[in-house]
């Protein structure tokens, strides 16, 4: 029966995915896997390992009460399998062996890191894995020189090797319980080694593997970069700055209050960032503004770029749609960009791509007020985060229930594999009919 069977790109990394979770579960179960001595519960289990393979964050313990050295070494190697994907590791071991890299397995690494075209796709995985270790060992580098003086030798080492891949990868995960549970970089507020550290791993790790490519070929000549690298850059740098001056407004009375000019600016800063999507924190989520929760969800919403470690609808897709809109108010036939027309069907897969996208999070939303008493402002921000893969909270986490729990695995799930890859996954075939029915008019707006 298994002979049988034959997935396809989209449905091998869906299985793949599901088999290092439920791996990484059973892993963290074992009584050397936590500091008690004893297992915990699998739906724990399950959500941990659901949250570190694919880079959210959200926990349910705080990892560095709850885990031993093995665990936290679990947690580890699962964000960075869910960072750079599975298939990336797997072609890894397959070059190390001196294996053949097949058409097949091919087509699935162009799936894997969202390249768009099958030539030169090996290459591009050997950049992203020398690339990776180069970023995240000088990122370990700078953190550990900082964590010194905080946690002595040894522990300075792990936690800047641990805090430097969680960060690349835009997982979230902290060990900052070592000083208070559940505090994430908050005791490092004001500290700019840290931040910027995190900051500059968060945005390198979210702008994309394709982008980084793109970059390594052509250098600083931005004339022959890709249109989807001009897209890419432009629209982060503006977003940033953007909401880096709302964060500093908005937020001046609320979790920023009391902080110098230089700690909101640098604050602002790193809130502009995380929320796209790494979940690392260095003000008190819960006591965001109203304007900044529901900001901070808008930048969820929105992610990084495609073929990143991080989540979200994704930066083109946003940048496609307002194209979209402005072009429809100008009454223009085509979008265009940079002097470049996009195609109608890329136009109509953004479309679907975030309409889905929000159907799921607002489905969620609905099961987990629905389930428990919960505000549905904290259950939405708790939906928002789990399906952009940030893994910030307002910190209603611990408390939720187990149905909660499921619905937040589901939906980490889907986010980390894309929306629309988790629909394609499902109905792989595309079905091209030789007959088209007459067309009519509907009213709309």
């Amino acid at each position: 029966m298994l002979k049988g069977i034959r997935l396809g790109a989209k449905q091998t990394l869906a299985v793949g995915f599901i088999v290092i979770i439920l791996s990484g579960a059973l892993l963290l179960m074992l009584p050397i896997s936590n500091k008690s001595g004893d297992s915990i519960h699998f739906l724990d289990a399950l959500f941990t390992s659901t949250s570190a393979t694919c880079v959210t964050g959200l926990v349910v313990f705080d990892t560095w009460s709850q885990f031993t050295f093995f665990g936290q070494l679990v947690i580890l190697i699962l964000i960075q399998t869910g960072g750079l994907g599975f298939m990336t590791i797997a072609i890894l071991f397959s070059m190390v062996l001196g294996k053949r890299i097949g058409l097949r397995e091919r087509s699935f690494l162009m799936e894997a890191v969202n390249s768009m075209q099958i030539s030169g796709v090996v290459r591009l995985v050997k950049h992203i894995l020398v690339g990776t270790l180069m970023f995240e060992a000088l990122g370990a580098v700078l953190l550990s020189s900082r964590f010194y003086g905080e946690f002595g030798l040894w522990e300075s080492i792990w936690f800047g090797i641990f805090h430097s891949v969680s960060a690349f990868c835009n997982a979230g995960f902290d060990l900052m319980g070592r000083i208070e549970p559940y505090t994430s970089l908050v005791p490092f507020q004001s500290d700019p080694v840290v931040n910027l550290t995190i900051m500059g791993l968060i945005v390198i790790g979210g702008i994309g593997f394709v982008v980084w490519d793109d970059l390594f070929r052509n250098k600083l000549d931005h004339k022959n970069y890709s249109l989807h690298t001009k897209i890419v850059l432009i629209s982060t740098a503006a977003l940033i700055a953007v909401s880096t001056i709302i964060f500093f407004m908005i937020e001046s009375e609320a979790s920023m209050k009391g902080m110098d000019f230089g700690g909101r600016l640098l604050a602002s800063f790193f809130q502009s960032i995380t929320p796209r999507t790494a979940g690392f924190n260095t003000i008190d989520t819960a006591a965001l503004s109203e304007a900044g929760s529901l900001y901070t969800m808008f930048l969820m919403i929105i992610g990084a770029s495609p073929g990143s470690t991080a989540g979200g609808i994704k930066i083109t897709t946003f940048v496609i749609i307002g194209l979209s809109l402005i072009t429809y108010f100008r009454k223009f036939d085509d979008v265009n960009v940079f002097n470049r027309r996009l195609e109608p069907a890329i136009v109509r897969r953004a479309f679907f791509s975030a309409t889905f996208y929000l159907f799921l999070m607002l489905a969620g939303t609905f099961i987990i007020v629905s389930s428990q008493t919960i505000l549905i402002e904290d259950a939405l921000f708790e939906a928002s985060s789990a399906i952009g893969t940030v893994g910030l909270t307002k910190g209603v986490t611990q408390s939720l229930s187990g149905i909660s729990k499921l619905v937040i695995i589901a939906l980490m799930y889907s986010g980390r594999l894309g929306s629309l890859t988790v629909f394609m996954a499902v109905n792989e075939k595309r079905c091209i009919r030789k007959l088209r029915n007459p067309e009519d008019k509907i009213i709309i707006g």
